[in-house]
């Protein structure tokens, strides 16, 4: 039977809700100057596996519980009724800890976009500043003095090239070349069009999560207190302000005091769950679920869009893919290379070319990304990789207009959410699609290419209509794992929180990670929420003195 205490003499200045990318941010932050006692609660435990450091380790984390929510998706109609799988990161670093480390931060039109929706504050020209300060990037002095001003040389997260250049990468990126597109060494500088290799979240062939470059030495400080396996079942509200947080620790039940904020940072997926959890959010849908309203905010858990990707494959000529480098007698030897000195095919992780390109020259910027990597498998959701050799082009639409929502189900904190993406609802996001995909063809079918590729295994020459691309699409295409919006931050009816990041017409309550983006950036989604909490960090203590 479980029991119910309440602990007693806990109060802080802030606690913070998930120790995910936005919490280790927060939690070094709010901490470092000394003067505020604070509490980060974590639904996971402590970032110790084994396959956590190793980069090549991602494939196990996507696909074990450990570390991993398991999210799903609804069935829904536009994806054939399949269930997609969305993982999020539990335990310390969050999503970090699992991701595929690909640091893209997006064009400086997204974030403008986002100050003319309605939050002020957030263009491009205010959050450079905060992109500089989290990064530390040094992939040699000439590259970093073709930047300019725009890079960060001294910040605690630690960003690296693709340092493994096989020749199969190589023919990809002349491909590109020589399908008119240039080649660009730093998409994170002057322009993001282009093919080269990614840029990772690594440290000397390591992974380096939210919780390596902020939370080691803030968990140090006696004013930072983190709690793990610490699962929020909801907020406490007195009035119009939010006082504190519940929780589940094993059996037993507390509640905290926050006498100065709570910080949300449980993400796209969870926060608004949350939210409802603890009677905010809309009416109708509260009511609806046997939740008594506490706060009426009709925006909670709507806006929600990611990104949609499609996977092409193609069979390769010669065995020189993971597909073979990755098993047997070749395998242990990669092994033994990594641990001896952190090179090898161990540290890549799911990417390893990138290209931005577009679908129609009168754009002005991207609206694709690729994702380019010599493995080939068929099913995503397990990573398994081909016996044959193989090359894969994963193809994103960079800014989908497609929106869907998640909203809790119930009022069982246990249950997990409702998450309906509602893919490929818009039209011009199908357009964007297909044209991508035709355009990777076309890449792959390009002289340089011809040493390697055999033929297109997945969807295969047989599909060429717009309608048959769209089929593939809908029956293909999987989550990206950028969930966002779902607490979009703005001064519209539908806005959750205000450009400081406070809930709406509620006090004591900030929200602090990808559910407050209004729009979807250009980008994998991680290094826009570093950015989110650093400026968040700002303002909090701003408001705080």
């Amino acid at each position: 039977m479980t029991t119910t205490a309440t602990a007693t003499g806990e109060h802080f200045d802030f606690v913070i809700v998930g120790g995910g990318t936005a919490g280790c941010v927060l939690a070094d932050r709010l901490t470092a100057n000394g003067r505020y006692r604070v509490l980060m609660l974590e639904a996971g435990g402590r970032d110790n596996g084994f396959w956590i450091p190793i980069p090549a380790g991602f494939s196990k984390l996507l696909t074990g519980a450990r570390y991993n929510w398991r999210f799903e998706t609804e069935a829904e109609d536009n994806t054939l009724n399949r269930r997609i799988v969305v993982p999020r990161g539990k335990g310390l670093g969050g999503s970090s800890l699992i991701n595929g480390m690909i640091f893209v931060r997006g064009q400086p039109q997204d974030y403008d976009g986002w100050a003319q929706s309605g939050a002020r504050g957030w263009a491009w020209d205010d959050v450079l500043p905060y992109f500089k300060k989290l990064e530390r990037y040094d992939n040699g002095q000439q590259e970093l003095a073709d930047a300019g001003d725009l890079r960060g040389r001294t910040g605690p997260m630690s960003v690296e090239q693709v340092k493994l250049r096989p020749a199969i990468a190589e023919a990809f990126i002349a491909a590109g070349q020589q399908a008119g597109y240039p080649r660009n060494e730093d998409y994170n500088g002057r322009d993001q069009e282009g093919f080269g290799y990614y840029q990772v979240t690594q440290k000397n062939g390591k992974r380096w999560s939210a919780a390596d470059a902020y939370l080691r030495d803030a968990e140090k400080r006696p004013n930072l207190v983190v709690r793990c396996h610490a699962h929020v079942t909801r907020l406490v509200l007195e009035g119009q302000r939010v006082t504190g947080v519940e929780y589940r620790l094993g059996d037993r039940h507390y509640c905290v005091t926050a006498q100065r904020e709570v910080v949300m940072a449980a993400g796209a997926v969870q926060s608004p769950q949350i939210l409802e959890l603890s009677g905010i959010g809309d009416p109708a849908h509260l009511r609806g679920i046997g939740i008594e309203v506490s706060h009426a905010l009709t925006g909670v858990g709507n806006n929600y869009r990611d990104h949609f990707c499609t996977r092409m494959n193609w069979r390769v000529k010669l065995p020189v893919t993971l597909n073979e480098q990755a098993r047997g007698p070749r395998l242990a030897l990669a092994v033994a290379q990594y641990f001896a000195t952190r090179t090898g095919i161990l540290t890549l992780g799911t990417g390893l070319v990138h290209a931005f390109i577009k679908t129609r020259p009168e754009l002005v910027s991207p609206d694709i990304q690729y994702f380019f990597m010599h493995a080939s498998y068929a099913n995503a959701a397990d990573r398994t990789l081909d016996r044959q050799p193989g090359m894969t082009i994963g193809v994103a639409q960079l800014r989908p207009d497609s929106v869907g929502s998640i909203h809790a189900k119930s009022a069982d904190p246990d249950m997990m959410p409702a998450i309906k993406p509602n893919f490929l609802s818009a039209s011009g996001d199908a357009e964007c699609l297909i044209e991508g995909m035709r355009a990777a063809r076309r890449i792959i079918t390009q002289p340089a290419m011809a040493a390697y590729h055999d033929h297109e295994m997945s969807p295969g020459d047989r599909v060429q209509s717009d309608a048959e691309w769209l089929d593939f699409a809908r029956s293909n295409g999987q989550t990206i794992y950028h969930p966002i919006g779902t607490c979009k931050m703005g001064v519209d009816p539908q806005a959750v929180v205000d450009p400081a990041l406070k809930t709406h017409r509620l006090d004591g309550l900030r929200i602090v990670d990808a559910s407050v983006m209004p729009l979807m950036v250009s980008a994998n989604t991680e290094a826009a929420v570093l950015m989110i909490a650093e400026k968040a960090a700002d303002l909090i203590l701003r408001d705080a003195q």
